[in-house]
């Protein structure tokens, strides 16, 4: 019996995916476990005010199984972070640490509007370390600014999915049908037919169009000039590519190229408070109130 595999999730799913970033991920068995109820996997970590939410593996709407065994990130366990630490007085700023090829269309848009919203109440910072393409990309794009590690990649801006449809019959001798009620033809549209195509093309750049706007608005691009800033070639249609850290910076994709020690330096030094300061201030407070105590 073979063994399932996540690659198998994905069949026939919208995705805003970088499939050859994402393929040793696919490959991965799909953990066998059920999960037990009381699992609750670390989300955030805050030091010293600054609150750090790793954004990790395939992204998916809400696969508990994937997040607990994998450690990879849900949008809803994104949004509902962002909830919490945009609450949390003792956060003064929040890093979205990255490393994801993307993952599912479903369920993006809800997570990047937690970003965002979480972005006018608190300064929110991204970090591209190394990877941050597609749906982790339209996430990332949603702060303050983005940085991108030495040898990283950003892009892959795009949405593609992969269809299948029956062309003989079955090892069984049984041919597989699939028929929808009347007014439902898409509901299933075949990707053999010229119809089907045209639905299933449709549905593809709806969510492009989602994903464009995302990204003119989080990097404050003109809309009409992202595919051309997106594409390989003169021709716009020519997007969806990956860029190094100083091109995707030149196509005013990320802010700047920095590494993983120096942007925490950076980040923990504009928020992070100042225990010597403090401490100095301290010790002044405690000589005037020697000298008081002196002199009475």
């Amino acid at each position: 019996m073979s063994v399932p595999r996540i690659a198998g999730l994905i069949d026939g799913q919208m995705m805003a995916l970088s499939d050859r970033h994402a393929a040793v991920l696919l490959a991965q068995a799909m953990p066998g476990e059920a999960v037990p109820q009381a699992a609750q996997p670390e989300r955030f970590v805050i030091q010293r005010g600054i609150a750090v939410v790793p954004v990790r593996g395939m992204l998916t709407p809400n696969s508990v199984l994937l997040e607990y065994y994998l450690g990879w990130t849900t949008y809803l366990g994104l949004a509902e972070t962002l909830r919490e630490l945009t609450a949390n007085a003792d956060v003064a700023a929040i890093v979205l640490d990255v490393d994801s090829p993307g993952g599912f269309v479903v369920g993006l848009e809800g997570a990047a509007e937690a970003v965002r919203r979480a972005a006018k109440a608190k300064p929110v910072h991204a970090l591209a370390s190394p990877l941050a393409a597609s749906a982790a990309y339209w996430l990332a794009c949603q702060a303050r600014d983005l940085t991108v590690t030495p040898g990283g990649v950003v892009g892959s801006i795009g949405i593609a999915l992969s269809a299948s449809a029956s062309v003989a019959p079955g090892t069984n001798g049984r041919q597989q049908v699939d028929m929808t009620s009347t007014n439902a033809r898409a509901k299933r549209p075949d990707p053999m037919t010229d119809e089907g195509r045209a639905e299933l093309q449709r549905y593809l750049d709806a969510g492009e169009a989602q994903f464009h706007a995302a990204v003119a608005a989080g990097r404050k691009i003109p809309l009409a000039d992202l595919p051309g800033r997106l594409s390989v070639t003169d021709d716009p249609r020519d997007g969806g590519a990956v860029f190094s850290p100083e091109e995707a910076v030149a196509r005013g994709l990320a802010d700047r190229v920095e590494t993983r020690d120096d942007f925490y330096i950076r980040v923990q030094g504009a928020y992070a408070p100042r225990p010597r300061a403090q401490s100095r201030a301290f010790a002044a407070r405690a000589r005037a109130a020697a000298a008081l105590a002196h002199c009475a």
